[in-house]
């Protein structure tokens, strides 16, 4: 199908930063000459749809056509990650390691606290994100694994205010030098765990803040969520 190319780049133009046939080239990482065809021609390559949706959180059906709302939802995200399957070769050609299979990893509205203690518990899913199966799975258990939004400067400086981290549920084994994600009487924590004789202590990585020990009847309010296995953050240039 034909992607017209005046009506895919006004869309472009309304949501993001793109304001020129130059600024486009740019966010895909292209000549200008290939944008400068593609407009005499009045046709956008399809994989061009699929990297500024990713790249920009737009959703890919209305940024081809125009239709439902422009930003992400757990459904268009679910389209995007259709349309890149579908354009890979043909799977049965392939190794399994190299099919590019794509996991959606949900974003909870939980948020983590590294200070002291968030009481937004609400662990409902809010949007979806896709990654390559086949690192998620270096990494621990898909299927178990959340994002989480993480507030406060108690882990800092490896984890900040802000940050996003990946929480692998089904990784609930205490090690040395592991971050996990925590539940402790009404709040979610994000720390360093240490087992002590008659006690579980929680560590943060900012001098600033005192061990918190747990102990006795504590423990029983006391549950390991997860452990924090990748993180990502926006680029904060001051």
């Amino acid at each position: 199908m034909v992607i017209p190319f005046d009506g895919f780049f006004s869309r472009l133009r309304a949501e993001t930063p793109v304001v020129s046939q130059m600024d486009l080239a740019r966010a895909l990482d292209v000549n200008r000459s290939a944008v400068t065809q593609a407009k005499n021609r009045d046709a956008v390559p399809s994989k061009w749809v699929l990297a500024l949706a990713r790249r920009y959180q737009l959703s890919p059906d209305w940024l081809e056509f125009g239709s439902g709302s422009p930003r992400m939802s757990v459904e268009s995200t679910r389209s995007l990650v259709r349309r890149a399957q579908e354009a890979l070769p043909d799977k049965g050609a392939l190794p399994p390691e190299a099919t590019g299979a794509v996991h959606l990893v949900p974003k909870v509205r939980a948020r983590l606290c590294a200070g002291g203690g968030s009481m937004e518990l609400e662990a409902v899913p809010v949007s979806e994100h896709p990654f390559p199966l086949s690192w998620l799975s270096r990494m621990g258990t898909p299927s178990a694994m959340v994002f989480m939004d993480v507030i406060g400067d108690s882990m800092e400086p490896g984890i900040q205010d802000g940050d996003m981290v990946l929480v692998d549920q089904a990784n609930t084994a205490l090690a040395p030098k592991a971050v996990m994600a925590v539940g402790y009487e009404e709040a979610i924590y994000i720390k360093r765990l240490e087992q002590r004789p008659h006690k579980l202590v929680m560590l943060s990585d900012n001098p600033e803040y005192a061990p918190v020990e747990i102990r006795g009847d504590e423990l029983n309010s006391f549950r390991v969520i997860g452990r924090v296995v990748w993180l990502c953050r926006d680029c904060r240039f001051a």
